[in-house]
């Protein structure tokens, strides 16, 4: 179904949960019939897809024993992100959502099947994993923003949030499950029969979509053609802090922070030496506290810009810490914590940035969003695997969680230096607490519009974006509204014209 015109007030925000909800509504989104079929075969087909991904970088090792190798397989399968990310948002904007993960899981599938023949065949060589994992970058260019985008005509604008707190926690449960699985195969049969199972599992997503209800989906209205899209989504996602600070952050953590498969092939096969089974238990581990976080994620009330500086700032020294364990045993422990910050980080991240598109042209925004998360591991892969075999890979180690945490202090003092973020030292009982807060929340200061400190207030749902020609015509964007204390909008009811002054009573 398409929702009505006035299904969303041209200028009120989404509504935003401000308590802690109950138990029971902490998978809310599940009520959905469809989400249920969708987040069912999603189990399957994460799972599945973990396994392949660490029966594929194992492969390379063994074949070429170089981890800057495994290193370019990653870069392979994200460059084309880097290259075709925007292109892909437009067209998902532009096309039918449903209809585009079709063919995209159709082609996974066939892409697993061919690397699963040449694997069991014993054909299998280095170059043919890299150009098979390249393919599938191609696909992954509209997959990932369409199934992002998708979600929301499944579940509509009430429980997207919650949504995407779920898909995370399925994403962290296929990695859970699947490396473990992936280990095991390995140990018992090889590579090739990961591949076989994702490929069926590619099979089951097609199918799970082909039997959606479309009669309850919220259909969202494709964005007409014309020239300047790809830009219109950059000046739009550029004009929002809520948008382009989390951007930059996820930036920076994807380059350095998001290359653990790298670092954890490494560990397991020259630290530890474990062997695939040991590479499987390190991103099990990993997976666990993912898992954990995206849990704790679905209950969340609100989304700050301030949580996801701190949280990639937590992440970033909990990563560095990994890279100082003396053994083993204390290396997993802190490896689920860097799961579990990451995920609550990445979570938030995810949520404030689709919150606060338009979903006209939430699927350019979030197309900037996988841009940048996937392909920031196209530069991040090689480049770690350079450090790794240059200094050791616990120096890279220290090198994937400190740039990170950098790059958060970076941006906290920017925030701070542009009003948006003020550090407070808070008294109480003679102890002294330290916290973050929005500048405008201090005692006697009104908040500003559009602060970064401002929980989720994003544009609607459905209200067209504003173009130059409407404005010149004298139609005034939302945003700008927003910001007018003076305008006819601000006014209180009743208040017309300037005001007038209050005649003097005579001494």
């Amino acid at each position: 179904m398409t929702p009505p015109p006035n299904a969303f007030p041209p200028t009120a925000p989404l509504p935003i949960q401000t308590r802690r909800p109950p138990w029971r509504h902490t998978l809310i989104a599940l009520s959905v019939p469809n989400f249920r079929r969708f987040t069912a075969s999603n189990v399957i087909a994460m799972t599945s897809g973990w396994m392949q991904r660490i029966a594929q970088d194992w492969l390379v090792l063994e074949l070429t024993g170089s981890v800057t190798a495994v290193g370019i397989t990653v870069a392979m399968q994200f460059a084309p992100m880097l290259f075709f990310g925007l292109l892909g948002g437009v067209i998902v904007d532009r096309c039918s959502k449903r209809m585009l993960m079709m063919i995209t899981q159709g082609t996974y599938a066939l892409l697993s099947a061919l690397l699963a023949v040449l694997t069991l065949s014993g054909a299998v060589e280095a170059w043919h994993i890299f150009a098979i994992a390249f393919a599938t970058g191609l696909v992954t260019v509209i997959d990932n923003p369409a199934r992002q985008v998708f979600v929301t005509e499944i579940v509509g604008q009430e429980h997207l949030r919650n949504a995407i707190s779920v898909n995370s926690s399925v994403f962290q449960l296929g990695g859970m499950v699947g490396p473990a699985l992936s280990g095991i195969l390995l140990l018992a049969v090889g590579a090739g029969w990961s591949f076989a199972i994702n490929a069926l599992a590619c099979v089951v997503v097609v199918l799970t979509l082909w039997s959606l209800k479309t009669r309850d989906l919220v259909r969202i209205p494709p964005a007409p053609r014309r020239r300047g899209q790809l830009a219109e989504g950059l000046r739009y996602a550029r004009s929002k802090p809520t948008i382009l600070w989390p951007v930059v952050l996820v930036a920076v953590f994807s380059v350095f922070g998001l290359t653990m498969p790298v670092l954890l092939a490494a560990f397991a096969s020259d630290v530890y030496d474990v062997g695939a089974g040991g590479y499987g238990f390190f991103n099990s581990m990993v997976a666990i506290g993912a898992l954990t976080g995206a849990l704790l994620s679905t209950r969340r009330t609100s989304v700050r810009l301030r949580t996801i500086v701190v949280g990639v700032g937590i992440t970033g020294v909990l990563q560095a810490a990994a890279g100082l364990m003396p053994g083993i045993a204390p290396f997993a422990a802190v490896l689920v914590t860097v799961g579990m910050a990451s995920l609550l980080f990445q979570t938030a991240a995810n949520s404030l940035v689709q919150l606060s598109s338009n979903v006209a042209i939430r699927g350019r925004v979030m197309s900037v969003y996988v841009l940048v998360l996937l392909g920031g591991q196209a530069i991040g892969g090689p480049l770690m695997g350079g450090i790794v075999e240059a200094w050791g890979v616990h120096v890279g180690m220290i090198v994937s969680g400190g740039v990170p945490a950098l790059a958060a202090m970076v941006v906290a003092v920017v925030l701070a230096c542009r009003g948006q973020l003020t550090l407070e030292v808070v008294v109480r009982r003679h102890v002294p607490r330290v916290r973050i807060t929005p500048r405008a929340e201090r005692p006697g200061r009104s908040r500003p519009a559009g602060r970064a400190g401002d929980t989720t207030t994003p544009a609607p749902a459905t209200a067209p974006i504003p173009s130059p020609a409407a404005t010149a015509t004298g139609a005034v964007p939302v945003s700008r509204a927003r910001r007018s204390r003076g305008g006819a909008a601000a006014r209180r009811p009743g208040r017309t014209g300037s005001r007038t002054p209050r005649a003097r009573s005579p001494r």
